[in-house]
């Protein structure tokens, strides 16, 4: 850091112990904004912004969605609080500003092999800051978060949390902690993404997480730290435009600093490179004017910014910041750093003097002795030039007769900062295998494979020769690709968005390949799904917690291409569970998913937990997941889907018979609708229960944008259910009723429910509790249903306040009902009219495995 005494003007905190400064001096490094007390300065071990770069263990970018207003953070490069639209990265807890971006580094955690620098033990990923206040340090057990400052350290694997002090005495292996048996190991998971941006690799969709479309192209403003600088007025200060090289110049990227008319010109060299983060010898280092001469020769003046200048009045040419770009000054040898890109060997990088006439091929000679690779020939190994950006890592491998200096000289007059981030690695030449896995789905199902490769030439043009279908999914329509070219899996991505078959539009997802064989054996991962859509549209920041307590690749987003991609990546894990964020018709569309595609899977019975997000989840109050998620701590969801106990769930099949033709057919003959088949989980309703949905269905399709809170959702059913009172509709009379070959005589009632968990309309007991020798009770797992009826409205408003309980019908294994007129239907909660003719109702293969969640509160 470079330290300073400065005087406080307002209440400042320390960034070290987080204490209350007293007094009026305290310590600031005038790059990187550290304040300190002066008995802190000693003890000082987070490193300058400045320095970042130097301390990547392993080069990750990051994952940056649209700039969103962060409340209570902190920038983890100048330290100030986000007040204006800021980054976020979804992977890690990196908060940037917009105009900071640039200086942070590619030092994202690594969540899978990508062919560089791959290795398997796994180090704390420390991110500083942006802790609850109510977070305490594993070690001295004191509080270590802090609502003022940017402070306290955190594990973004393990979650371990720590000082600023103590850390440091942790040992650097990291075990993953409470959920290491549901994290997907990141060793286990190989995605070669070359040109894929980050988003698309951990399937994150853009348009989901935008809170605020102000400034999409955030690059393209002057980059300059304004907030901080206003143009001063004071007389004895003059404000200064700096470049930091050509690439700022043609971006029109600079930064304002402020320094005393009268400074020395070492003055204003050093708060210059303050302003970019460099903290080398400002005697390395000259400033140009930015005059026409410099950049004749790069050809990029902005003419008509020139011309402006020139007309203003000599009264305006004080306010008008001067221009100066940063520029190295030539050296005849220079010491470098290269990094072995193998991370087996005890050094992180050795320290090589070159020369003028050094070239790339000397420095591999020199550095392989240096590293115990003397033996081998330097023809194998290449030197690759890596820029560690915030957003990409970029590498290049240099020319063997290329001149070292000057190689280095052109990135300085490129950009300064990028000098600052950029590395060189020594890496074994070695045959790189390229393997993008497409999973494209939207396609006609129930063809053949052959017909998919046909229709994907026809309609993407794929090249045969680089694209194979190595998984065919018939039922869903879908097809996984095997791309052994970058670019080729990168058009073919962009392409599918936009191509429709049959009406259809096609979803591509870019998925990666789990290494079942290294997952270890008490390892039991989670496979997410969430749907973002659902319940008061909480699916979002569930998303973006889950993917940071686990690895995002195990956590899928249902609207992107629904649950087979997720099914499919985790078809070779030996044994896995899964969590369903979403209302019951969401759990019900991934066990239907699951129930498809399970003799594809080599753990053929995962167990399914529930995270309610609904409006009704009944299915989740039976399993005791709660009636509706209402922001608890996601945390400690994981944490009990990992104590929950395996139960097991019977599903039925639902087979709707129409016998008369579908109405509005030309000429009155019509072909009989094909029968259809429906899962069903929770209940299946006729009658009034089904009406009341429709009509509900039908008010959420003409309004969607209302019906986002559980609140008001359950408003609407009310209204509806009250002009329904004074029906009058003798149900028994227009159906029949047989069970498990019995006709059974149905007493007066308007609706009739068949149903196969304890829970119903948002968690009323239907059957009730009283017991009754003609019946056994009602389980979860007996391979029963209950039949119950409804004499109306009012009868199921007092069914939903408890006051009574249904009329009981019967129970039983297999049911035909015989509708003699069009009645309404609904399954869970999926609501239709069915024409008159035959239903039929039977158990449907084997059970499913369920979690529900275990009783005993665990001891603090």
């Amino acid at each position: 850091h470079a330290f300073r005494r400065v005087t406080l003007t307002k209440p400042t905190f320390c960034h070290y112990c987080t204490d209350f400064i007293w007094g009026l001096a305290g310590y600031q490094c005038e790059v990187c904004n550290f304040m300190s007390h002066e008995k802190c300065l000693k003890n000082v071990k987070i490193p300058c912004s400045c320095i970042a770069p130097s301390l990547v263990r392993v080069p990750v970018a990051h994952c940056f969605g649209p700039p969103g207003h962060y409340k209570k953070k902190f920038c983890a490069v100048c330290r100030k609080s986000l007040e204006s639209p800021a980054f976020r990265c979804e992977v890690c807890e990196l908060h940037v500003h917009t105009d900071c971006i640039l200086f942070a580094c590619s030092d994202c955690r690594q969540c899978h092999q990508d062919g560089h620098l791959d290795h398997d033990t796994y180090h704390h990923h420390w991110r500083e800051g942006n802790l609850s206040s109510s977070a305490r340090c594993e070690f001295c057990k004191k509080t270590c978060g802090s609502s003022e400052v940017l402070s306290g350290m955190r594990c973004e694997w393990c979650g371990i949390l720590a000082h600023a002090a103590c850390y440091v005495i942790v040992t650097p292996e990291c075990t993953f902690g409470r959920l290491r048996n549901m994290i997907l190991p990141p060793n286990c998971v190989q995605l070669f993404s070359r040109n894929f941006s980050k988003l698309h690799c951990f399937r994150i969709s853009e348009n989901l997480q935008t809170e605020s479309d102000e400034d999409d192209d955030v690059d393209g403003s002057p980059q300059g730290s304004t907030k901080d600088i206003q143009i001063s007025t004071d007389s004895s200060k003059q404000t200064l435009k700096i470049f930091d090289g050509n690439d700022a110049v043609k971006r029109n990227q600079f930064r304002l600093i402020s320094v005393p008319r009268i400074a020395k010109n070492e003055e204003v060299v050093e708060a210059a490179l303050r302003a970019y983060y460099i903290n080398d010898d400002q005697q390395e280092y000259e400033l140009q004017t930015f005059t026409q001469q410099v950049l004749l020769s790069d050809d990029v003046i902005n003419r008509n910014d020139a011309a402006e200048d020139s007309n203003l009045g000599s009264v305006f040419r004080e306010s008008v910041p001067e221009a100066w770009i940063i520029r190295a000054k030539p050296k005849d040898e220079e010491v470098i750093r290269i990094y072995p890109a193998w991370l087996k060997v005890g050094m992180a990088y050795v320290s090589l003097r070159v020369k003028k006439d050094s070239i790339v091929q000397t420095v591999i000679k020199e550095v392989l002795p240096l590293l115990g690779r003397q033996t081998e020939c330097f023809q194998n190994f290449k030197l690759v030039e890596v820029l560690m950006g915030s957003k990409q890592v970029q590498r290049m491998v240099l020319d063997n007769q290329e001149l070292i200096l000057n190689r280095l000289k052109d990135i300085r007059k490129t950009s300064i900062r990028q000098m600052n981030q950029t590395r060189f690695y020594i890496v074994e030449n070695s045959k790189s295998i390229v393997q993008v896995n497409l999973f494209v789905g939207g396609l006609p199902p129930q063809l053949s494979p052959e017909e998919y490769t046909n229709i994907l030439k026809e309609e993407l043009a794929i090249k045969t020769n680089v694209v194979s279908v190595s998984h065919v999914y018939q039922a869903q329509g879908a097809v996984v690709l095997q791309i052994s070219c970058f670019s080729e899996a990168e058009r073919i991505y962009m392409l599918v968005k936009d191509t429709v078959v049959n009406d259809k539009p096609l979803n591509a997802v870019v998925l990666p390949t789990v290494m079942a064989s290294k997952i270890p054996q008490n390892c039991c991962p989670l496979l997410v799904f969430v749907n973002p859509k659902s319940g008061g549209l909480k699916g979002r920041d569930l998303l973006y917690s889950f993917r940071k307590l686990l690895n995002p690749h195990q956590v899928f987003e249902l609207t992107n291409g629904g649950p087979l991609p997720g099914f499919h990546t985790f078809s070779k894990v030996p044994s896995f569970r899964v969590l369903v964020c979403g209302g019951d018709g969401t759990v019900g569309w991934v066990l239907g998913a699951l129930e498809e595609i399970r003799h594809k899977l080599v753990c053929s019975e995962p167990s399914v937990a529930i995270l309610p997000l609904g409006t009704g989840n009944d299915l989740g109050r039976v399993l005791r997941w709660g009636a509706g998620y209402s922001g608890e701590d996601p945390y400690s969801i994981l944490v009990s889907v990992d104590e929950a106990d395996d139960v097991l769930m019977d599903r039925w099949t639902i087979l709707l018979d129409a016998e008369e033709p579908a109405e509005g057919a030309e000429n009155g003959i019509a072909e009989p609708e094909p029968p259809k088949i429906v899962q069903m989980n929770n209940y299946c309703g006729l009658g009034i229960d089904a009406e009341l949905s429709l009509d509900f269905h039908h008010a959420r399709e003409e309004e969607p944008g209302k019906f986002n809170s559980r609140f008001h959702n359950k408003g609407v059913y009310v209204k509806v259910g009250l002009q329904k009172i004074s029906h009058t509709r003798n149900l028994h009379k227009d159906i029949k009723l047989q069970v498990d070959q019995h006709e059974v005589e149905l007493p007066s009632i308007e609706g009739l429910i068949f149903i196969n968990i304890p829970s119903w309309g948002s968690g009323a007991d239907l059957w009730g509790s009283e017991s009754d020798n003609r019946f056994e009770k009602p389980r979860i797992d007996d391979g029963l249903l209950e039949v119950v009826g409804v004499t109306g409205v009012v009868h199921m408003g007092q069914v939903q306040g408890g006051f009574r309980s249904g009329i009981r019908i019967a129970q039983g294994s297999y049911f035909r009902v015989t509708l003699l007129k069009p009645i309404p239907v609904q399954v869970d909660g999926e609501p239709w009219i069915q024409a008159p003719g035959q239903i039929i109702i039977s158990a449907a293969g084997p059970k499913v495995h369920m979690l529900k969640k275990s009783k005993q509160k665990q001891k603090k």
